[in-house]
């Protein structure tokens, strides 16, 4: 009898231990990605005889993921800054084939080197402030202390001189929007803007000029394998209009919303084909490419603009090119 449990037992240590060194591996710990984009108009002006008019859409651009417990795992800040210009005889000066570079992007082109006290450009202190808040909730962020707009402490003044309360408000934005999408911890997280615009116009007979920053944008994450685990993509058109003589007839304080604010507002769905509203089919086209590499999205069908597999035209029959070129571009 001794015998016989004294093998049981030496059978049960041995179970224990193949299990604890060639069991599976543990399951990486889920996290929301969230996002939000803070637009603005009111920097733009009329035009005079002395200076052009300006139409100026600032975009703040915030992607992050929040672990369960609502702490910051990890955050990307951007801004897309587009200005175009008009005259006083109504017509556009800017060009409509215009680039656009996010403030990330222009790096030290971006210029404010120079007059920074501490000698960081704005994607540094961007980046600063995001690596601030990773490891706080939406409360602590909300909690920073803050005086005229700018940072009162003096751990984050030492990298941040900017003001701080639109970033402040990105982050409690995109925390309060985060969703179980299938990022993991550790996944790389990563956002892209593309901007426009082409549909631009003059003064004419019977309209007022346009000034229209088409945006679009993308908030994913890759794993180690560089797999996309979480997609987002949102959409915004601000709109700027003026009259003959370069006056400026939008309310410059009301800001633009986003497409995925939008919603049903945005009034694709009565000339939707499939009944489906702008951000649905974005959601649709990011849960596609969930689960897939870059290389298998720059490898999807598309025709003239389209999607040319049947399965992802019954969710998004809107133009995906600009989608695909965001995800390669986030990737980089």
């Amino acid at each position: 009898m001794k015998k016989t449990i004294a093998l049981l037992m030496v059978a049960l240590m041995a179970i224990a231990l193949l299990a604890g060194c060639g069991g599976t591996e543990p399951t990486a710990e889920p996290v929301k990605t969230g996002f939000a984009v803070l637009n603005s108009i009111v920097k733009s002006k009329d035009a005079t005889a002395e200076a052009d008019g300006l139409a100026q859409a600032d975009s703040l651009i915030v992607a992050l993921t929040v672990d369960a417990s609502g702490i910051i795992t990890d955050c990307v800040i951007d801004q897309a800054q587009s200005k175009v210009n008009f005259n006083t005889a109504g017509e556009l000066v800017t060009p409509l084939d215009a680039t656009f570079k996010t403030k990330n992007e222009l790096g030290t082109e971006y210029g404010m080197n120079e007059a920074s006290t501490i000698g960081k450009e704005w994607n540094e202190q961007a980046e600063a402030f995001a690596q601030y808040v990773i490891g706080k909730t939406a409360a602590e962020v909300a909690g920073i202390a803050i005086s005229d707009g700018y940072a009162a402490d003096a751990d984050l003044l030492a990298s941040v001189t900017v003001h701080i309360t639109d970033f402040m408000a990105g982050v409690e934005k995109a925390v309060a929007n985060a969703t179980d999408l299938g990022a993991a911890k550790g996944d790389t997280l990563s956002i892209a803007t593309t901007t426009n615009i082409a549909k631009s116009k003059n003064v004419n007979e019977t309209e007022l000029g346009l000034a229209q920053v088409y945006s679009t944008y993308v908030a994913m994450t890759q794993n180690a394998e560089g797999m996309i685990t979480s997609c987002i993509f949102d959409g915004s058109q601000s709109n700027v209009n003026f009259d003959a003589a370069g006056m400026i007839t939008t309310d410059l304080s009301v800001a633009p919303r986003t497409k995925n604010e939008l919603k049903e507002e945005y009034g694709m769905l009565k000339a939707s084909t499939i009944g489906k509203e702008w951000y649905e089919q974005a959601a649709g086209f990011a849960a596609y490419v969930t689960g897939k590499t870059v290389e298998e999205v720059q490898g999807i069908a598309i025709s003239e603009g389209y999607a040319a597999d049947a399965d992802l035209l019954a969710s998004v029959t809107v133009h995906i090119t600009d989608f695909i070129g965001l995800v390669e571009k986030a990737a980089q």
